[in-house]
């Protein structure tokens, strides 16, 4: 699976490719600025599970789906009171950072 599925995101932006781009930045950014929280481990389990859940809501309305499945699996283990490693959702966000950066 590609780490953005491009026809999903043409069909949410009706082709735009201008609003496509900037929904990329968006993605982009809010990757760099949430990661860090959600692989916290300072920080309670309850706040990275909310920055968890944001990430893969943000990933989902482009096609990010190995963000937002990874994310979701974050969310899901930190509400059920357990730790989780982040490092597959840090491999993921690499993977999309790359293929947002080459588009």
């Amino acid at each position: 699976m590609p780490p953005i599925d491009h026809d999903y995101l043409a069909a949410q932006t009706g082709g735009d490719a201008a609003l496509a781009r900037e929904l990329l930045t968006l993605l982009a950014e809010q990757c760099r600025h949430l990661l860090s929280g959600i692989a916290d481990p300072d920080r309670s389990l309850s706040d990275r599970a909310d920055l968890a859940h944001t990430l893969k809501g943000s990933a989902l309305g482009v096609g990010a789906g190995a963000v937002a499945r990874e994310s979701g699996a974050l969310e899901e283990a930190f509400r059920a009171g357990r730790a989780a490693d982040p490092m597959p959702l840090a491999k993921a966000v690499a993977e999309t950072l790359q293929a947002i950066a080459r588009d």
